[in-house]
């Protein structure tokens, strides 16, 4: 885990400093894409936290120093840190670091070019900003969790939506957006991001949409939530299944070609009344092959294709092989970093470290002195 040495800084974010307040789920997600982009990332655990294990992969890239936030020497070592950063990252309720005398005030004090992160669920404000949450309750108030799975039920998706998406990315860009402004002269800032927030705007679109009556608010209703027959997955005779994408016209006449289908019930592609009879007949076509076959067939046109992998097919898939999409971590199998910078590649700078593990190093490198006792 941490016996590995760390690879030299690469990426984009070489140089810029950022300290990380262990949290859980979104918050070191974001810690780990700057991470991966050549940040230094210096995560502050408790002393005595239980270490992660090899396979913590959103607790890689950093280095990590052990202080006890509830003695005053500890938090002036952390406010010292705050003085040295670009940015900050702090996942507690709202209050929490206030009490804990590290909250923005005092920090902006002390470093009034500070971008100061601050993630939660719910936000720093509003009537639920002090209960407790998680993703699914963050995408079900964004409208998204109503929008996802079949006319039935909504589908509880991964948390993907919530922590990640509308969590973490923006996270990311907000401290690089504040970071920036702060390089053209601007001040340091709070930076509330809020799931909820997040899952909102990644939204944007379909509101768009339900604004100009494009829309259906309803499940299994619209081309790009599985009421479309050319827009939905299928399964194959393996018990296997496919992803169909054949939105446009040209593409939509492809697929009816390399199908074999020949009915002119298919020439009113967008009849909403149509899309059950015309999905149960592209069904039944699809259920002949293997997805094999249907790769063979399909895979490389413009039909819009692909193999619904499982996480154990993805990474040896010959698109994501020619890409290194995955790549081998110190024995650890795993997505590499995104996006990719041609000129200054980011890498995983170091496997997950051991709380405390770099607390001298990480002092001596932000010339802050000896740790205090």
């Amino acid at each position: 885990m941490s016996g590995r040495d760390a690879v030299p800084a690469r990426g984009p974010l070489v140089g810029v400093k950022i300290v990380e307040f262990a949290g859980l789920g979104a918050a070191p997600f974001g810690g780990m894409l700057l991470a991966d982009l050549g940040a230094d990332v210096v995560r502050i655990d408790r002393p005595g936290a239980p270490p992660p294990n090899a396979f913590e992969l959103i607790a890689r890239g950093r280095r990590s120093i052990a202080l006890d936030l509830k003695k005053s020497a500890d938090v002036e070592t952390a406010l010292a840190l705050l003085e040295k950063a670009d940015a900050s990252i702090e996942a507690y309720r709202p209050g929490v670091m206030e009490r804990l005398g590290l909250g923005p005030d005092v920090a902006l004090a002390r470093n009034p070019k500070l971008v100061y992160g601050r993630m939660t669920g719910w936000g720093q404000s509003g009537p639920l900003a002090q209960s407790a949450g998680h993703d699914l309750n963050y995408i079900a108030l964004s409208g998204a969790l109503h929008a996802i799975g079949s006319s039935g039920k909504p589908t509880v998706p991964l948390n993907l939506i919530g922590d990640f998406g509308g969590g973490a990315l923006y996270l990311a860009f907000g401290l690089l957006a504040g970071i920036l402004n702060v390089r053209h002269g601007g001040k340091g800032q709070v930076v509330d991001c809020a799931m909820v927030d997040g899952a909102s705007s990644l939204m944007t679109m379909f509101y768009g949409a339900l604004a100009a009556g494009e829309w259906r608010d309803r499940r299994e209703s619209n081309t790009l939530d599985g009421g479309a027959h050319c827009y939905d997955t299928y399964q194959c005779a393996d018990g296997r299944w496919i992803a169909l994408g054949s939105l446009e016209p040209q593409f939509h006449s492809l697929l009816l070609g390399k199908l074999g289908i020949d009915d002119p019930q298919f020439r009113e592609q967008y009849d909403s009344s149509r899309w059950p009879a015309l999905k149960q007949k592209v069904a039944e076509v699809i259920v002949g092959r293997s997805r094999d076959e249907w790769c063979a067939e399909l895979e490389g046109t413009d039909v819009c294709f692909a193999p619904v992998l499982a996480m154990s097919e993805a990474p040896s898939h010959p698109h994501n092989v020619a890409r290194s999409t995955f790549i081998d971590d110190a024995g650890c199998l795993q997505p590499a970093p995104a996006p990719r910078f041609l000129g200054t590649p980011g890498a995983i700078q170091r496997p997950p470290p051991l709380p405390g593990a770099h607390t001298e190093e990480v002092l001596r490198d932000w010339d802050i002195g000896p740790a205090r006792k």
